[in-house]
C-alpha cells in the first residue's frame, strides 16, 4: 500500500511563513520525485515545486525566492518551506510522488493553507 500524508497547513498572515510536510510510505522514497501542487477554489490545480531523486528542484515563477522544495529521504518526507505568504498563496496543498513520467504517482489527500489577515 501506498500512503502519502500531507501535515503543516493552517491560517498565516501575509508575510508569515509556513512549513509543510508529506510523508510517504510503501515505496522505496529514495527513487521517486515529489512535487507538491494547490488548488484555489474554483481555480485548476497547478504545479508549485518539485524535486527529483538526485535532488534537482523546479519552482513556478509565482513562487521562486519565497518557496523551497526539499527532501530527507532518511524520513521519507518530502517538505516545502512557505515564507513571504501572500494572499494569492491561499489553496489547499498537495504533494505527489511518482517514479516515471509515464506513471500517474500517489498524491496525498491535501492541507489546506490560508493567508489572510
Amino acid at each position: 500500500q501506498v500512503q502519502v500524508v500531507e501535515s503543516g497547513g493552517g491560517l498565516v498572515q501575509p508575510g508569515g511563513s509556513l512549513r509543510l510536510s508529506c510523508a510517504a510510505s510503501g515505496i522505496i522514497f529514495s527513487r521517486y520525485t515529489g512535487e507538491w501542487y494547490r488548488q484555489a477554489p474554483g481555480k485548476q490545480r497547478e504545479l508549485v515545486a518539485s524535486i527529483t531523486s538526485g535532488g534537482s528542484t523546479n519552482y513556478a515563477d509565482s513562487v521562486k525566492g519565497r518557496f523551497t522544495i526539499s527532501r530527507d529521504n532518511a524520513k521519507n518526507t518530502v517538505s516545502l518551506q512557505m515564507n513571504s505568504l501572500k494572499p494569492e498563496d491561499t489553496a489547499t496543498y498537495y504533494c505527489r510522488l511518482y517514479r516515471s513520467l509515464f506513471s500517474s504517482g500517489s498524491w496525498g489527500q491535501g492541507t489546506q493553507v490560508t493567508v489572510s489577515s
